[in-house]
């Protein structure tokens, strides 16, 4: 039996379809607010007529990773763990509720993992937990985490859950943790990432002159399935694709939308009077602010990884981010036709 968390997220939605299509055995945990039909769509939209089946092979079971009798229960006669739950949140408010989800919730995932004797646990994890520099470097697993100003609340919460994943494997857990950058790939333009596809394609004017890391939540969904099959633990693995200037992306994206691309590149003074104005606004109208302060510096700098040993562990070839971007939008086109 497979237990996975965080299943009607993006990445989880992905996971859940390589797995069916490996014929796993599948326990997924749900929270009882969650909605499971983007995760229905983005079957449809790789397995065709086999979706519906195959997703009703899933067994969906109401609950929290903060709710440890549950967790005990639905991970009795677990073999392997998928922790993809997670909160992610740029906000200073929600420094709390990060630390209580990303770092508790894994806690207790790890926790009960152990005295269930799960076999095999892979923890996504993120590149923000390599923890950010002011000197421009290309950043590798190697990379020592440096308490910086730097560092956003959500990098540090999932530092800190990397810390129980390690504190796991010193008390005899067989886990691995994967790194993802920032994830493209099907779902709903409302996600977290994707909302960067609706914003091109509602005209968007500015770009920042910073670049990231990016990758296909296909390819993240097939490392983790893989790195358990071929029994890779105690290691963490970067899961990036390819480092771009956020130019390049927003004009790709643009391509593939047909939609003119931004022209006009955002300056300092612009970002750092765009986040004050923003927070002003949403104070004013009492709702959360699109643009933080660690989102506006985040675009603005530069962070470059290093997926060389991924690539080498598992002789890796990663999907183009132009690919991604056009699959991106297909999923988009799809389900917008369905919905009309």
């Amino acid at each position: 039996m497979v237990f996975v968390t965080g299943g009607t997220g993006v990445l989880g939605a992905h996971l859940l379809v390589e797995l069916c299509k490996a014929g796993k055995s599948i326990r997924a945990i749900k929270r009882p607010s969650s909605d499971l039909q983007m995760v229905k769509d983005i079957f449809n939209f790789y397995l065709y007529g086999d979706a519906e089946a195959l997703f009703n092979q899933i067994d969906w079971v109401e609950g929290d990773i903060l709710d440890i009798p549950i967790l005990e229960e639905l991970m009795t006669g677990t073999d392997i763990v998928y922790h993809c739950a997670g909160n992610v949140s740029f906000d200073k408010k929600d420094f709390q509720k990060l630390i209580k989800t990303n770092k508790l919730g894994t806690a207790n995932m790890v926790n009960v993992a152990l005295s269930t004797g799960v076999k095999q646990f892979c923890h996504v994890s993120s590149t923000a937990a390599i923890g950010r520099q002011k000197k421009s470097e290309v950043y590798t697993e190697k990379q020592q985490w440096v308490t910086s100003s730097e560092n956003s609340n959500y990098a540090v919460s999932k530092y800190s859950a990397e810390m129980e994943v390690w504190r796991g494997v010193e008390e005899g857990l067989n886990a691995t943790i994967v790194n993802p950058c920032v994830i493209l790939g099907a779902g709903y333009w409302t996600e977290s990432s994707l909302s960067i596809f609706d914003s091109v394609q509602n005209g968007l004017k500015f770009y920042p002159s910073g670049q990231n890391a990016f990758v296909d939540a296909r390819d993240v969904a097939r490392i983790m399935v893989q790195l358990i099959d071929q029994k890779i633990m105690k290691e963490r693995f970067l899961v990036t694709s390819e480092n771009l200037q956020f130019k390049v992306l927003f004009d790709l994206i643009a391509d593939a939308l047909n939609v003119k691309p931004p022209q006009i590149s955002a300056k300092k003074w612009m970002v750092e009077l765009g986040w004050r104005l923003e927070r002003l606004l949403a104070l004013i109208t009492f709702r959360r602010p699109k643009i933080t302060k660690e989102t506006a510096r985040n675009a603005m700098s530069e962070s470059k990884y290093d997926h060389s040993k991924i690539v080498t562990a598992l002789n890796y070839q990663f999907i183009p981010i132009k690919d991604a971007v056009k699959n991106a939008v297909a999923f988009h086109l799809q389900y917008n036709r369905k919905k009309n």
